[in-house]
């Protein structure tokens, strides 16, 4: 770790400790302003915490010490928050840069191994206002799993979108998706959660970043879900992904992955066609799969068309739900975050139920 911000950040604990909570955050800004952190982080990404509540610029390096913000002592390493917990940090990676990220630590947390839910948010999007859209944080107090929600920077792309359509950042071990992979990793490392059931999903952008995790991370995704979003590989570039997103991919890979998946798009967004959702779908089972449809609708909710895809053995491999009438949003989402349908049926609830029924199978 370089020296200065070793120092700057002893100065802070220092600081913490005394109970000047002012001159520690300058010390913590002053050390991330140096950029030390970045070219210095370990192959698997160093993290840094604050906690979002209590202090919200007060940060700690895991790797050397945490600092309980409500007292400023030190803690254990690998002390877990209190229950409930949404925590701000940022995940550094020496070859795919540093992103900032939200954490929600549900109650309970570190008695046992809980699950963990990557969720990406959208174009011009955050990661506060994806919670709030999604009530992910709500459910995972209710059901006990981890929720992160990585945030895309304004330097990475203008409009905060993931980069799912340049052919750098489709690959395992480079751009975005090894960042990616790499703060999963970072916060598994840290908390006690499952590596069978660790899930990925997003919307628009954060979708087909969804997508381009499970095909290149399998490994280390359990099921992938998809959210108005696009394949694996549908863009290369922006003039291909602008024409995907028009009408649908024409670079369909031949080879399905087998990664669980499942799908919401509305059939009538105007940003991204429905045809992509059939081609997630595609991607993940083939067309080889058997397929049962049906026509749901429950109280004052959108109509949709639900197919379950299904392995011969009679396994779910996938599921495509196209909501009948919707826009471009989260299909179920509250009005408390933005490109929400509230009177879609629940993505968020689906996407779970999917996620919890397929924990990873095991290689051998």
């Amino acid at each position: 770790m370089n020296p200065d911000f070793q120092r700057l950040m002893n100065d802070a604990t220092r600081l913490t400790r005394a109970g000047d909570l002012q001159a520690a955050t300058a010390s913590i800004q002053a050390a991330l302003a140096g950029g030390a952190i970045a070219p210095q982080a370990q192959d698997a990404g160093d993290v840094i915490e604050v906690e979002a509540r209590e202090v919200p610029d007060m940060a700690s390096v895991h790797a050397d010490t945490n600092i309980d913000a409500s007292t400023g002592t030190p803690a254990p390493q690998r002390d877990v928050p209190a229950p409930g917990r949404f925590i701000t940090g940022i995940h550094a990676d020496k070859a795919a840069g540093r992103r900032d990220y939200k954490l929600y630590i549900p109650p309970g947390a570190g008695a046992r191994a809980l699950p963990l839910v990557v969720m990406l948010h959208g174009c011009t999007q955050h990661s506060d206002d994806f919670a709030a859209g999604t009530a992910m944080n709500e459910l995972a107090q209710a059901q006990g799993f981890y929720v992160l929600y990585p945030a895309q920077s304004q330097q990475a792309n203008a409009q905060r979108c993931w980069n799912w359509f340049k052919h750098n950042h489709q690959q395992r071990g480079r751009g975005e998706p090894a960042l990616l992979a790499g703060m999963t990793r970072a916060v598994m490392a840290q908390y006690a959660i499952d590596p069978r059931r660790v899930y990925v999903a997003g919307l628009s952008a954060g979708g087909a970043m969804a997508a381009i995790l499970g095909d290149t991370y399998p490994d280390l995704y359990a099921a992938v879900g998809v959210h108005s979003g696009l394949a694996a590989g549908a863009a290369s570039d922006l003039p291909s992904a602008l024409a995907a997103m028009r009408s649908g991919s024409t670079s369909a890979r031949g080879v399905s992955s087998g990664m669980p998946t499942i799908v919401f798009h509305g059939d009538a967004d105007a940003t991204v066609h429905a045809n992509n959702a059939a081609q997630v779908i595609a991607a993940s089972v083939g067309t080889a799969a058997a397929v049962e449809c049906e026509r749901l609708q429950g109280n004052g909710e959108r109509a949709c068309t639900r197919q379950v895809h299904r392995a011969a053995d009679g396994r779910v491999l996938a599921e495509h739900w196209l909501v009948h009438g919707a826009p471009h949003a989260w299909s179920g989402g509250s009005a408390k975050g933005s490109y929400t349908d509230g009177r879609g049926p629940d993505a968020s609830a689906e996407l779970l139920r999917f996620f919890f029924e397929h924990p990873r199978r095991p290689t051998h």
